[in-house]
């Protein structure tokens, strides 16, 4: 790749959020202004199993065991989407890397062709405030499976498996902690603000 066509590259960004902050909801947002896809694990999975991939393959029986899939499936998936032609022009990431060794992997393989990220975005909640949402949720959709000490426990996982993520990119001065309280326009305008500051919205968004 030539330097001309790197510098042509568009933004590299990742989104983070706990269960119940409303990260789906602003990554598409966030993809739209950027003009760039967004790519989430559980789309690249839908698509790899639905086109029959062996590494699709694979996911398919950890998921149909209710078991976790590993990073070693996870993470070349991931990196045959980043290397997408649609993914050439800049990407959002949502919900990978999720770990500390994946953010290793996901910094390793973007190297490989002379990129890297432009910025981490942090939607930061009150864990007490997400398990209302969640509990919410839960009654509305039916899912009786989400009681309080299960929603609890998936944030607190969430927790041990990122704070590690988050002080590697705050340390590289990539991260942006943004307030998810409020309604998601609120959340909306604190995003666009923080693209706006590092040059990242395309024009005439």
């Amino acid at each position: 790749m030539t330097s001309k066509e790197a510098d042509q590259r568009g933004p590299a960004v990742l989104i983070l959020g706990a269960p119940g902050a409303g990260k789906g909801t602003q990554a598409k947002n966030i993809a739209k202004v950027l003009d760039v896809p967004a790519i989430s694990t559980g789309a690249i999975f839908r698509q790899n199993m639905a086109d029959g991939t062996e590494l699709g393959n694979r996911a398919k029986k950890y998921m149909d065991a209710g078991e976790f899939v590993p990073d070693s499936v996870t993470s070349p998936m991931v990196k045959a989407r980043l290397e997408a032609p649609d993914a050439q022009k800049g990407f959002l990431l949502d919900g990978y890397p999720r770990t500390i060794d994946q953010a290793y992997y996901l910094r390793n393989t973007l190297a490989e062709s002379g990129r890297e990220l432009d910025l981490v975005l942090e939607i930061t909640v009150d864990f007490d405030e997400v398990v209302k949402r969640l509990l919410n949720r839960a009654e509305i959709e039916g899912r009786s499976d989400d009681t309080e000490p299960v929603i609890r426990h998936r944030l607190e996982v969430y927790h041990e498996q990122t704070e590690p993520m988050v002080t590697y990119y705050a340390d590289q001065d990539k991260l942006v902690q943004i307030d998810g309280e409020g309604t998601i326009d609120e959340v909306w305008e604190r995003i666009y603000k923080v693209l706006e500051e590092h040059g990242l919205v395309a024009e005439g968004k």
